[in-house]
């Protein structure tokens, strides 16, 4: 391909980049997208209030008002007084919202610190350099436990180790930048991302079984076992495609030092092994708490097993997660004298609130969303509607869940937030695959993954101008149409990699995780399997008619 070609083909992608970017950017902000949201959801159960479908499971007895779901108007007088009655307690009552600010009270500490920065650094710097690539994108995919940590500490690490090993230090950049963003939710540790998915996705399930619980784990093991294969694809692109287009580095003036010096200092290797230590003794004091049957952290004899129950423990984790980065980052800083009193740590823990400002305000409005969808039951009937709607075209199974994996892909190119996209498909599309016989949690693992790989190629990241900028310290031309053309190929080799291994692993019927099944028992509580729901959601439009026709 000429020059000319090349410059041709760049200014044509660049030209569907910026007409990308100018769409997006005529979208409402996120807290707006919700406000407007709620309006709707108002509007929609004034105009669709009375419209009902047979509950899954009735016997498909027609007539019976209890039998169906019945559209609530939001908009009446009774509906109005419950809007502002509840709205407080429903912003305070808002699972999201506890769990995320309390995990981050402790990651606070430890990243303020720097404990997180050294830990990373050192993870890096310890590895074989035939290593260093994977390490790399792996130590991005670690790095969610704080994503911040990851955006701003690894990224231009990954730039400063290329361009001190005499590669492209783009091509490090791309590597970290793949793994931090496109590796998004894969890691073999919990995070704090794992509560706050999962409490999403519980409430959606309780629109067709109100006594559905999520485990906050209940992806954990998909997810641990998606690192090394998001490793492994990630290094290949960067060695096999990257690398070899981006050619040899030359820098233009001054060589580049400030971000050469990665070196761990003898204080903070010091500190480092005092802080892993302090949560190996966490870890023990957690695994007393729960091994033994009289365990701190374990419950009644559970009927099914004969065993304690550990839902004690489970509900747990967040409260464990967060004490665990709050001694580790406690003893770093005191070893590393970082923290010099208890004013530090307060004044740390205030830094890591300041950051949550937006998502605080975001999540006000979210939490409203969420009721006005829940008190409207309009979730419960468009579930039952659209099951309804996709049996009919043969569009079930596996080809759903591989479609909804592209659908979550191409919605994270316009709202990057995770748990604000969750908030909106979540009451939709847990229920209605459940309707189909699929786990909630199948559902949340297959979000989770069209959640990440389509990071890396949206302007609307709220971290891509930050890695623009990393990388326009190298090259002073970089840009939008540089960084995509750069991140297309990992965004292609991480889907191609983890949508067939999710089909694979449903395919061995493997737990996702701690308590994380395959299929939803609870559709077949009558002992006859799906087709039997799929039978009666067939029958709702005559159902429907008749219960109408009645009310009028």
């Amino acid at each position: 391909m000429s020059e000319t070609d090349k410059l041709k083909k760049k200014g044509t992608f660049q030209k569907i980049l910026d007409k990308v970017e100018v769409v997006g950017n005529k979208l409402p902000q996120p807290v707006t997208l919700f406000a407007i949201l709620m309006g709707v959801v108002l509007l929609l159960s004034w105009i669709f209030g009375g419209v009902s479908v047979l509950k899954p499971g009735t016997g498909g007895v027609t007539g019976v008002p209890e039998d169906f779901i019945v559209v609530e108007n939001l908009l009446t007088k009774e509906g109005i007084q419950r809007i502002f009655t509840s709205m407080v307690n429903v912003f305070a009552t808002f699972p999201p919202l506890g769990l995320v600010l309390v995990v981050m009270l402790g990651i606070g500490v430890a990243e303020h610190t720097g404990m997180i920065a050294v830990a990373l650094k050192t993870f890096v710097s310890k590895v074989p350099k035939v290593l260093i690539t994977f390490s790399i994108v792996v130590a991005g995919m670690l790095s969610s436990v704080a994503a911040d940590a990851g955006y701003v500490v690894l990224i231009p690490m990954g730039a400063a180790i290329f361009m001190g090993m005499g590669r492209h230090p783009l091509a490090g950049i791309a590597a970290a930048f793949a793994g931090v963003s496109g590796g998004f939710g894969a890691n073999i540790l919990p995070t704090g991302l794992d509560p706050m998915i999962a409490a999403f996705t519980e409430p959606a399930a309780n629109l067709i079984d109100p006594a559905y619980t999520v485990n906050p784990l209940s992806n954990w093991l998909l997810m641990a076992a998606s690192v090394p294969l998001v490793g492994v694809a990630g290094t290949w692109v960067t060695e096999k495609i990257l690398v070899p287009r981006l050619g040899e580095y030359r820098p233009e003036g001054e060589m580049i030092t400030e971000d050469m010096n990665n070196e761990v200092t003898p204080l903070e290797r010091k500190a480092l092994k005092w802080s892993m230590f302090s949560v190996l003794v966490v870890l023990v004091l957690v695994a007393i708490a729960i091994i033994p049957s009289d365990g701190l952290l374990r419950g009644d004899i559970n009927p099914a097993t004969g065993n304690p129950s550990m839902q004690p423990f489970y509900n747990s984790l967040v409260p464990i997660m967060f004490i665990i980065f709050f001694v580790a980052g406690l003893v770093y800083g005191i070893v590393s004298k970082t923290i010099k009193n208890d004013k530090d740590v307060s004044d740390m823990t205030a830094k890591s609130m300041s950051t949550m400002g937006l998502y605080i305000v975001i999540a006000f409005v979210a939490a409203q969303f969420v009721a006005y969808f829940n008190w409207s039951n309009l979730g419960s009937v468009l579930a039952v509607k659209g099951s309804d709607g996709l049996n009919a075209i043969g569009f079930t199974g596996i080809p759903l869940l591989i479609a909804f994996i592209l659908i979550a892909s191409l919605v994270n190119l316009i709202m990057g937030s995770a748990s604000a996209k969750w908030a909106l498909l979540a009451p939709i599309f847990v229920p209605m695959l459940m309707l189909m016989g699929y786990s909630p949690e199948v559902t949340q693992a297959a979000y989770r993954i069209g959640d990440s790989y389509s990071n890396i190629l949206t302007p609307l990241l709220p971290y891509f101008p930050l890695v623009i900028v990393f990388a326009q310290k190298y090259d002073k031309t970089a840009g939008i149409g540089t960084l995509i053309s750069m991140m297309l190929p990992y965004a292609i080799a991480f889907m191609i990699a983890r949508i067939p291994m999710f089909v694979i692993w449903i395919w061995l019927g493997l737990p996702l995780g701690i308590e994380g099944p395959i299929y939803y028992e609870a559709s077949q509580q009558t002992g006859e399997n799906i087709e039997v729901i799929e039978t009666q959601t067939q029958e709702v439009s005559q159902n429907t008619y008749y219960l109408e026709k009645d009310n009028n």
